[in-house]
């Protein structure tokens, strides 16, 4: 696959990922991910350094596998995230996606920036949460999957908790 095939069929990943998160097409979202995939979103350590190790230091969220994707799908499906009833509205969007050098790791590695429009019915309130994301894509029979997913959200300042729906 040329580069100029992998952004595209990676951006249109990210597209549906976006997508699948706003229409709450959770099963979508989910097998947008391999079994083995990883989704941090690591904190600031002080005011320009984030923290580097998800096992050692503090991340505003951390998921070494698509289990922990899945449970918080069935805290959303069940009412189970207290926080989160009713369930707030989204509206993801992306821009500036583009390659990242090659690594040793055999995936596609592609990076974003991204903004996401919150409402809470229950507040009747919006945010807006926003930042730059890296994604380790893996090629498989079905297509690309996401096997690591870094978030930096630069609005680290989070009213309520921090919910997968907002990345």
């Amino acid at each position: 696959m040329s580069e100029a095939d992998a952004l595209q069929a990676g951006e249109r990943l990210l597209r549906q990922e976006a997508a699948a998160l706003d229409e709450r097409d959770w099963d979508g979202w989910l097998a947008l991910y391999t079994p083995d995939c990883e989704l941090w979103v690591p904190s600031w350590r002080d005011e320009e350094t984030l923290t580097e190790d998800p096992k050692a230091e503090l991340s505003h969220m951390y998921y070494a596998s698509r289990g922990g994707l899945e449970d918080r799908v069935w805290r959303l499906r069940t009412g189970r995230a207290p926080a989160l009833i009713p369930l707030p509205r989204t509206s993801h969007m992306l821009s500036a996606v583009l390659p990242l050098p090659d690594r040793a790791d055999g995936l596609t590695w592609l990076r974003s920036s991204w903004a996401t429009h919150v409402y809470f019915p229950h507040e009747k309130a919006a945010r807006t949460f926003f930042g730059r994301a890296a994604y380790g894509l893996l090629p498989t029979d079905e297509g690309l999957k996401i096997r690591r997913k870094t978030v930096v959200l630069h609005n680290d300042l989070v009213p309520r908790v921090l919910e997968v729906i907002f990345l």
